[in-house]
């Protein structure tokens, strides 16, 4: 086959990594291709980050009005469609997905709907979904072909009883129990969901607890506000199939202590994702693969002079907001900006949308002591916030920490309602290097929860006003 077309970037997948690439590629006035065999948008567009909050939405709601009768409300009782919520959910991601497209068409992307694979490090072979085939070259590639969910032998999805979070988000009927195994973000987020709107939920995560990555204390407290939520949660322990029934399936829950078997109607095993690298070509070019991810150096680069590769394909947190970024430095440095700067991992913030929320950035607890020795802690809870308490919401807790020498925030940690929006204060405050000080001096709007940031801090160095 002759070489179809020439582009400055071709651009593989187009999820939130891929897709901003392109775009931003396209501003750099470059010709820019992006190839996508599914969805626009990604995984967390499409079955991901958006729908699910979409559907932890709906029981945030359902569980303000099963809790109306503190604020005033008597007699409120509601009952729900289970198929209205998720056509709703499929609707919010359906919507964002057509603007995807629209922003790509704005910035004169050409979009293929197919599949690329590398014949080379500048050749792309392209399928489009009626089996036409051709060669494109590229002066730059991206590679953001994404992840899928990780699959343990013996807990094989098979669609209907055993789900991956896609079936997750698209139950056919509702289950009355469910298990979920793995505590990470997804696992908590779907536990939550399904137990406010009604389901026994059954947490196991093989670590000793929940939320391995996030600061302890945190973690802490999610597992017990869980647990006097409802939710059974079962750590140092795996699950194994017993047997299946036309709908339910029989599973043995083992501990150290004990081992028991009880029968669930659905079960969703979320313990992490694997990139997606089959099938792309890879073994044409001189790039390394090393534990499943692509090697890359600070900017993205592959042991291919003139090829990237970003987001889950490379290495975690697997976050869409980490691939985008990613795809703005590639892209800058492919196209020579000499001030690009490498990614700050540790600036990177984490948000879990569960009842409670929580969200982090920086450094643990324990890692900051590891690393710096000397740091002071500040703690504010939820209860003393007007704010907070007004909205009857009085259990949660903003955890600030910074080196005792020199005042650096190392970390916040967050737990309670709206913390995946107060979390970016602090993001922007690692970014601008702000200290201790200048948290100090700032004003905070009264009354909001913003004001416990602020607390927070004061308390790191014991001049807290409201505890």
């Amino acid at each position: 086959m002759n070489i179809v077309d020439v582009y400055d970037l071709i651009v593989i997948g187009g999820g939130p990594g891929g897709y901003v690439a392109a775009i931003k590629a396209a501003q750099l006035k470059k010709k820019v291709a992006l190839v996508e065999e599914k969805h626009l948008g990604g995984v967390c567009l499409n079955w991901g980050c958006v729908p699910t909050k979409a559907l932890l939405r709906s029981a945030e709601l359902k569980h303000m009005v099963d809790n109306a009768e503190k604020f005033g409300f008597n007699n409120v009782k509601i009952t729900f469609d289970i198929k209205k919520i998720v056509a709703r959910s499929r609707a919010v991601a359906d919507k964002l997905a057509y603007g995807v497209r629209g922003l790509l068409k704005k910035n004169k992307v050409t979009v293929f709907d197919g599949r690329g694979i590398l014949k080379s490090s500048t050749v792309v072979e392209i399928t489009d979904k009626n089996g036409k085939n051709g060669l494109y070259e590229a002066k730059k590639l991206v590679l953001a072909t994404g992840a899928k969910p990780r699959v343990i032998p013996g807990l094989e999805p098979d669609g209907k009883l055993i789900w991956t979070s896609r079936e997750a988000m698209v139950p056919d009927k509702f289950p009355k129990k469910i298990l979920v195994v793995g505590s990470g973000a997804i696992g908590i987020e779907f536990a939550s969901f399904y137990h406010l709107m009604g389901s026994q939920v059954t947490i196991v995560e093989v670590q000793e607890r929940i939320l391995l990555t996030e600061d302890e204390e945190i973690a802490e407290m999610a597992h017990k506000s869980l647990e006097k939520q409802g939710i059974k949660i079962f750590t140092k322990a795996a699950a194994s199939v017993v047997s299946k029934n036309a709908d339910s399936i029989k599973v043995s829950i083992r501990c150290a202590e004990k081992s028991q078997e009880e029968i669930f109607d659905r079960m969703i095993v979320a313990v992490g994702v694997v990139a997606n690298l089959d099938q792309i070509g890879i073994e044409n070019t001189k790039i390394k693969i090393e534990n499943g991810r692509v090697v890359v150096n600070e900017f993205n680069l592959t042991d291919e002079q003139d090829v990237y590769a970003i987001g889950d394909i490379v290495s975690a947190p697997w976050l869409a907001h980490k691939a985008s970024k990613e795809g703005i430095i590639a892209v800058e440095h492919a196209f020579g900006n000499v001030d690009v700067r490498p990614l700050n991992r540790i600036a990177i913030p984490g948000c879990i949308y569960s009842i409670p929320q929580i969200a982090s950035v920086g450094l643990t607890e324990k890692k900051a002591k590891e690393l710096y020795g000397e740091i002071n802690i500040g703690r504010f809870p939820y209860i003393g916030n007007g704010k907070a308490v007004a909205m009857g919401e009085e259990e949660g807790l903003i955890k600030t920490i910074f080196d005792k020498k020199t005042g650096e925030l190392l970390g916040a940690h967050l737990i309670g309602p709206e913390v995946t929006e107060l979390i970016q204060g602090f993001v922007m405050a690692k970014a601008s290097e702000a200290t201790d000080s200048e948290f100090v001096e700032a004003i905070f709007p009264h009354p909001t929860l913003s004001e416990m940031m602020h607390e927070s801090v004061l308390d790191s160095r014991g001049q807290a006003i409201h505890i």
